[in-house]
């Protein structure tokens, strides 16, 4: 008798696919200034993490930009000066800054450039309204009161240290709940997956997006097949 595919026992989320030591980071709601008292590695999260002490004891923590240190105190204000680790709205930021933690709308807590490396470049203000040049070389333009964190989040050379062996590899997509190492669905057996084999898929790779569990995978309710035409 068959297995559940992998499609299916990885949406169960079971705690072998779940990563561990996860943390929501979120910028603080709350405004004055605070104390960096640690900065920390977190297994799920490839940027340091500094955690922040206001002066009624709250803690709070933020992703770590380059140079922060500990016991450096950090302002979250509209009239925070421009410096690295501080947040303020991106109106208030002058233009050829590099920022990161952006706030799609006002208060959400951060949406994009949270990973390490990872920063866009305030480019101009217009009428209440900021442009940012992403790391993707898309300009976005948000509004003026979204509010981000001044300078570049640490560990952008991570990727420069190699891996050397499997195990230690395997330990890292582990921690970060990634499903490693990653077999074609079409060198399984029939009874682990609907590509299994001689037959390889055997047929179009496209799912209907009603399709039960089992039979989901592939390019599930595609807008589009084949090769895009130049």
């Amino acid at each position: 008798m068959g297995k559940r595919i992998i499609a299916r026992r990885r949406g169960k989320g079971s705690s072998t696919y779940r990563a561990k030591g996860k943390l929501e980071l979120k910028l603080p709601k709350r405004e004055g200034k605070a104390k960096v008292v640690d900065i920390k590695h977190i297994s799920a999260r490839n940027a340091p993490i500094a955690k922040i002490r206001f002066k009624d004891g709250i803690i709070s923590f933020i992703a770590a930009p380059v140079g922060l240190a500990t016991d450096q105190i950090i302002d979250i204000s509209p009239d925070a000066g421009v410096s690295t680790g501080n947040i303020l709205p991106l109106a208030r930021t002058p233009v050829g800054h590099s920022v990161y933690f952006i706030e799609s709308v006002y208060r959400d807590g951060g949406k994009f450039c949270k990973s390490s490396g990872s920063s866009a470049i305030v480019k101009s203000h217009e009428k209440g309204y900021c442009f940012l040049l992403f790391p993707s070389k898309k300009m976005k333009k948000l509004s003026g009161n979204c509010r981000a964190i001044v300078g570049k989040p640490a560990g952008f050379a991570r990727n420069t240290k190699p891996f050397l062996k499997a195990g230690t590899k395997w330990k890292f997509m582990k921690s970060k709940g990634k499903l490693y190492p990653r077999t074609s669905g079409s060198k399984m057996n029939p009874v682990d997956h609907p590509y299994g084999g001689k037959t390889k898929p055997g047929s179009s790779t496209s799912v209907s997006a009603n399709a039960p569990p089992g039979q989901k995978i592939g390019s599930i309710a595609p807008r589009r097949t084949g090769k895009r035409k130049k």
